[in-house]
């Protein structure tokens, strides 16, 4: 930080477990992911290369360097899992893991049928290979998941192996853990958190309503994904009380005495 100012909410450090912040890149240049590195790498800890952007994105060696190179880890996006999974091709998936270096792998059914004990399958033996994040939740905002089921699908999925589930909202954050308005299903959420602990979940929240809502719900270090690069200072701002929408959230007794002195 620039300057001090104590009582501020204390952020748990990288690399970290909790408190995680991942970014979407849906297929920034070289130049944009050395200016985004530059101005807030020290904020992001996780990219994902959205959907199938890494089959046409140029330089793609190149840019996951830079990211290495910077502490941040990647993953690509789990539409690209489910397209080798529905051509029959999961050993080249994993050769292409490989071929390419990555620590992490997203495993989804957001756009494929995929029987769950499959699903589960795929979890276990990836996790020979890298750590795994598996998504919940369906791509379709007509199928509704009833908050029982979501929660027998993370826990099968934490307890295939993999790190952290991820609450499904696409980059819009119109579907899954939100209605088309982009309003959070509430009782969904805090139904979900009855059963799976928070810090195995990584909610997808792009839009900054929805991530001012997590933050109130769990607090400064509760785990957000599919944020764009454009928002990954202001996301840290709402995480530390440093913007209107949290302000409040984080003064002490002390502060709020003071101010109606």
């Amino acid at each position: 930080m620039n300057y001090d100012i104590p009582g501020l909410p204390e952020r748990t450090t990288v690399p970290r477990d909790n408190g995680l912040t991942m970014v979407m890149d849906k297929g920034l240049s070289l130049r944009q992911v050395e200016d985004m590195i530059a101005s807030g790498g020290e904020y992001i800890d996780i990219v994902k290369l959205g959907f199938g952007t890494s089959i046409i994105t140029k330089n793609l060696k190149e840019k996951l360097k830079l990211y290495k190179e910077a502490n941040i880890k990647t993953y690509f996006g789990g539409t690209l899992f489910e397209l080798f999974i529905a051509k029959g091709m999961f050993d080249d998936y994993r050769k292409m893991l490989d071929k390419y270096d990555m620590e992490l792998a997203e495993v989804s059914d957001g756009s494929i049928i995929l029987p769950h004990e499959r699903k589960c399958e795929y979890i276990s033996k990836l996790t020979e290979q890298v750590v795994v994040m598996s998504e919940v939740g369906s791509k379709d905002e007509t199928i509704i998941i009833p908050p029982y089921k979501w929660i027998s699908l993370m826990q099968s999925e934490l307890d295939a192996g993999a790190w952290k589930v991820i609450g499904e909202a696409r980059e819009g954050g119109t579907v899954g853990l939100f209605r088309a308005s982009g309003e959070v299903r509430m009782g969904l959420v805090e139904e979900i958190l009855t059963q799976i602990p928070a810090e195995k979940i990584l909610w997808e929240a792009p839009q900054k309503t929805q991530q001012i809502w997590f933050i109130h719900l769990l607090g400064t270090n509760v785990n957000l994904g599919n944020i764009s690069p454009v928002e990954i200072i202001p996301l840290e701002t709402l995480r530390l009380g440093l913007r209107g929408d949290t302000f409040d959230l984080f003064l002490s007794e002390e502060d709020n005495a003071r101010l109606t002195e």
